[in-house]
């Protein structure tokens, strides 16, 4: 078989921080999260009525400022001058934009030929922070999702773009990052839904319009029967009062707790920092509960180098580290009026007054001029997981940490917490009842994002043996343990547990027709995503069943199920190179090309993607922009076996043959069971004189695949050469069964 022809073949085989406000009831279950909100909680407007002057100052507050529709009298940032961002890492260019009063940003990069590639544009729907620190954005697609904008505008320096947390990264979400039910909790009120929560899954989808921004309700809870009472004119001054929650009244721990739902993250990397319980919806904390009742809050080991970790949500979990803290009855409101910031002189003199109730024959000869307590005792620092913001460190210390607190950091550095391996262990409440369901909850947040895999796996298991719990979280975490293990059959096992519970939970049926397809159980991953695509239309589920219909040879049914995915989604860059392989499949190399160069604009590094444009464009003759879309491809993903095969076949097209043996090399190296690259690694070392080492790869070649015919016969005429007839005559006669008439004549003539 021909070098070209191999190509061929390579294309036709390619695989395929704040708060929020409405909620719900005080009880464990809710009825329904949307008709408690209507029931209970009043029209946030409603509360100037009464209370003008701290609704005016409020909305002034970081708080009030929390979540918002860009309009021209809260735009600070220069969308007409130095308002293009070139990020190296992904090798992307974005541009800030303002046309017709409205706000977008766009991404391109430049392409083959050096002119602007990859042309998106989103945009902006609503902005996340007060800019105080910071600004994100959000696009709300048509699927009704919100989708973070992967640059951010920062206020140091007198304001910059660069980023948002957690994208400084090659292999960044670009415009892919769904905002999930945890973000909405912290930055603002509660939005219209099209499904429960409870259904699975931690992307909300939205129908309604979405609030703007965190309400009075959220620290003193639903509003509707204390505003019935003030307008009816028959109710006491007593009853209106105690109609509405006052957290003032409060014992001290259930204060600390209403600040707490949103101030006590005690990492944003993926340790878990905390686990709501499963019995609860997202929105369903109402103030005055404990917040115990509502999540399970985690942390890493005592004694490793992170208790020094400093990040943008820490203030409570820092201020509980101080001595202030823990040998007095301080709260947040000691220091903070939550309906009212203070700015500059009036902020400084207010804290220091604060810190002398204590502390009054601190310092009897005076500071340095301009200084105050929080500038020793609290500095700013600039934050680990955001870091282009600069905060106030809310551990109170008696001298400030040694080094440069606002030194730059770069994201790719600071992001080593991502490597934590070890034990998670309970935070708060502090201690954490001995129960059976929080025994659970300290077992899942072993495992459930890798930090303490292989001891948390067994004890889990054992929990949930002794344990049966009733709720199918439980067992579809265990099952994405072992998953994440590579034991695909007991992953198997225990999602079809959860699904024995709840045979709808969506979230379990996604995770085991993964598994399935794994397995090679195609027919019941299709029968498995049927079944999850009965909810609410979901691009993901739909792009699986996509998949696997291909893959089943069910064509007609995987473009019906992959044209519904891009309906609801149109940015959905796998069912675009899904796509484009099910129109090779038709020999439609045109439609083909325009749906993986879809996928590519959509995600500049999918590799998949441009490795099959790269086949694709080989076979037609155009080697120049297929080895461009190779390299794109072995860029994005180092470990990519397609690419590294198909890019060493085009090399050896084009007589490159150093680089052709590096290719197929590496190709052998991450896939040693792909027997056609051993083959064909085999070729071009025997064309180059390496006999003794093709020999070695023709064997492993024809060992994992008997019927490589072309691999049979030139393993064959080497060992005649060698002088080696006996195994010489065996490959022969293999090769004489080829069904390729070529290869069957020079067998039989070898044999002759």
């Amino acid at each position: 078989m021909s070098f070209r022809s191999k190509l061929a073949v390579v294309l036709g085989v390619i695989a395929l921080t704040a708060a929020a406000c409405y909620f719900f009831l005080l009880t464990r279950k809710p009825s329904h999260p949307a008709a408690e909100a209507r029931s209970s909680y009043a029209d946030p407007g409603a509360c100037a009525g009464c209370h003008s002057e701290i609704a005016k100052t409020y909305r002034l507050t970081g708080m009030g400022r929390s979540l918002y529709r860009p309009r021209p009298e809260s735009t600070v940032e220069d969308y007409s001058s130095h308002n293009v961002f070139y990020h190296r890492d992904s090798d992307r260019y974005y541009t800030m934009l303002e046309r017709d009063g409205k706000l977008y940003q766009r991404r391109h990069q430049l392409g083959f030929d050096g002119q602007p590639a990859n042309v998106v544009e989103y945009a902006v729907d609503f902005v996340i922070g007060s800019g105080n620190h910071a600004r994100t954005y959000l696009h709300r697609s048509p699927e009704g999702k919100l989708i973070e904008l992967p640059v951010s505008w920062y206020a140091e320096k007198g304001g910059y773009w660069a980023m948002s947390p957690g994208y400084d990264r090659p292999d960044q979400r670009d415009f892919r990052r769904a905002i999930s039910y945890d973000c909405l909790f912290c930055h603002n009120g509660y939005p219209g839904l099209n499904e429960r929560p409870t259904s699975g899954g931690n992307e909300p989808i939205l129908t309604g319009a979405l609030p703007e921004g965190i309400d009075c309700q959220r620290c003193h809870g639903p509003g509707q029967q204390h505003v019935q009472a003030a307008q009816s004119g028959r109710a006491t001054v007593e009853s209106i009062r105690g109609s509405i929650l006052n957290p003032a009244r409060l014992s001290r721990e259930r204060q600390l707790d209403v600040c707490m739902q949103c101030h006590l993250e005690t990492t944003s990397r993926q340790l878990p920092g905390m686990l709501r319980r499963f019995d609860r919806e997202p929105f369903s904390y109402r103030p005055g509960e404990p917040l115990g009742d509502y999540a399970v809050y985690f942390d890493h080991a005592p004694g490793q180098i992170r208790d020094g970790k400093f990040e943008v949500a820490h203030a409570a979990y820092r201020l509980r580290k101080s001595a202030c803290f823990r040998s007095s009855q301080m709260t947040c409101t000691t220091c903070h009026n939550p309906h009212q910031s203070l700015r500059g002189a009036e902020a400084s003199q207010h804290y220091t007054s604060v810190c002398r109730t204590c502390h009054a024959t601190a310092h009897p000869s005076g500071t340095k001029a301009g200084m105050n307590c929080v500038d020793c005792h609290m500095p700013k620092r600039r934050t680990d997981d955001a870091v282009h913001v600069v905060m106030t460190d809310h551990f109170i210390q008696r001298s400030a940490p040694a080094g440069d607190l606002l030194a730059p950091l770069r994201e790719t550095d600071a992001a080593a917490e991502h490597a934590y391996q070890g034990a998670v262990v309970p935070y708060y409440p502090d201690p954490l009842a001995e129960t059976t369901d929080n025994e659970l909850y300290v077992a899942i947040a072993q495992v459930q994002n890798g930090a303490g895999l292989q001891a948390g796996i067994p004890r889990l298991q054992q929990s949930l043996d002794k344990n049966h719990p009733v709720r199918p979280e439980f067992y579809f975490e265990l099952g994405k343990a072992e998953s994440k293990a590579g034991r695909k059959q007991e992953a198997i096992r225990w999602f079809e547990e959860a699904l024995r519970r709840q045979p709808d939970f969506r979230p379990a049926l996604k995770e085991l027709a993964s598994a399935l397809v794994d397995t090679g159980e195609l027919g019941r991953a299709a029968a498995t995503l049927e079944k999850a695509e009965t909810g609410p239309t979901d691009s993901g589920v739909l792009t699986d069943l996509g998949n696997v219909y291909l893959r089943l040879g069910n064509l007609d049914k995987s473009e019906s199920a992959l044209q519904s995915a891009l309906a609801a989604n149109p940015d959905e860059p796998e069912a675009c190179n899904l796509l484009g392989l099910l129109r090779l499949e038709k020999r439609d190399q045109t439609g083909a090309e325009k749906a993986f160069r879809d996928a590519i604009r959509t995600q500049p590094d999918l590799a998949a993607a441009h490795s099959n444009l790269a086949s694709l464009l080989a076979g037609g003759g155009d080697y120049a922009q297929a080895k461009y879309h190779y390299e794109k491809a072995i860029a994005s993903d180092p470990a990519y076996v397609d690419a590294h095969h198909g890019y060493g076949l085009l090399l050896l097209l084009t007589k490159s043959y150093d680089g052709a043996l590096a290719e197929l090399r590496k190709t052998v190296q991450l896939a040693p069971d792909r027997a056609q690259a051993q083959s064909d690694l085999a070729d071009l070392l025997a064309a180059r004189g390496s006999t003794r080492e093709a020999v070695d790869h023709y064997r492993l070649a024809v060992r994992l695949k008997p019927d490589l015919a072309d691999a049979q016969l030139a393993l064959a005429k080497i060992l005649a050469q060698q002088g080696n007839a006996s195994e010489a005559r065996e490959h022969f006669e293999k090769a004489a069964e080829s069904p390729d008439p070529a290869i069957r004549q020079a067998a039989l003539q070898g044999l002759r």
